[in-house]
């Protein structure tokens, strides 16, 4: 097996063999499993499901808030959101699919830290996709190689984007700011 091949987390792959329950607990973040597959993916560094979800305005903070009163300690706020009909099925889904490759590839990175794993954890969104361990990977392992391709600096691959304003450029409108600070929201 070459370098590229090898697991990013043998615990991960390990975990995924016994179809294990639980948060796969990094310094970079979580992964939580249901039977092995990854369900939801949580990282400091990468825009959590909440904030895809209400960034935009496709859904009110007012109504996430009362999702997560409602749902939140059943880990039901993805159902809530759908049989309450603020949100579609597949709105839910891509979403959640979104946060979790976006969180997994910080969780995956090399210098990730100690792993640890808390049995019978469960997300506080609930259930909605499950994505197999090598697909999650295979994510982690393209976006790598991307950034890699475009800019090879390993702190690249794993620091997340901070908004800097230059000195030396011209200052905007007042127009100008409040698109690029919606543009720099997500």
């Amino acid at each position: 097996m070459s370098a590229a091949d090898a697991p990013l987390s043998p615990m991960l792959v390990r975990l995924a063999e016994q179809k294990a329950t639980g948060a796969l607990l990094r310094t970079t973040g979580i992964l939580y499993l249901a039977g092995g597959a990854v369900v939801h993916a949580e990282s400091p560094a990468a825009p959590g499901i909440e904030r895809l979800l209400t960034a935009g305005g496709r859904l009110p903070a007012q109504t996430w808030r009362q999702a997560v009163d409602q749902a939140g300690a059943q880990c039901r706020i993805a159902r809530w959101l759908i049989d309450h009909r603020q949100l579609s099925a597949g709105e839910v889904e891509i979403s959640q699919l979104g946060a979790l490759h976006d969180a997994a590839f910080f969780v995956l990175a090399p210098a990730a830290g100690p792993t640890r794993f808390r049995h019978g954890a469960e997300h506080w969104f609930g259930p909605v996709s499950a994505v197999p361990v090598y697909e999650v990977e295979r994510e982690a392992r393209r976006r790598r190689g991307l950034l890699e391709a475009l800019w090879p600096h390993p702190g690249l691959d794993t620091a997340p984007p901070v908004r800097r304003r230059a000195a030396r450029l011209p200052p905007v409108t007042g127009r100008q700011r409040a698109l690029l600070d919606l543009a720099d929201g997500v």
